[in-house]
């Protein structure tokens, strides 16, 4: 039963990983990419509120996966 901790947080960081994974797929594309190269890329200014919030969450979703990756590989959290 002491593992049960170590295990759930691997658990989360897995579900978080492909989360992120997903959130920055569903992000819309912010240029022309390389059709942009002559200089006629337009970039929009104001993101909408939609963006805005998928932006949120996908920062939220990033600054929690990142942390749990701290725990675990600085092994605060040990099996």
């Amino acid at each position: 039963m002491q593992h049960v901790p170590y295990y759930v947080t691997l658990c989360l960081e897995v579900i978080l990983g492909v989360l992120l994974v997903a959130l920055v797929l569903l992000h819309p594309p912010k240029g022309e990419g390389m059709g942009g190269i002559g200089g006629s890329a337009t970039l929009f200014n104001s993101p909408r509120t939609a963006e805005t919030g998928l932006d949120r969450l996908t920062n939220l979703i990033a600054f929690l996966f990142m942390l749990i990756c701290a725990l675990l590989g600085f092994e605060i959290i040990r099996p």
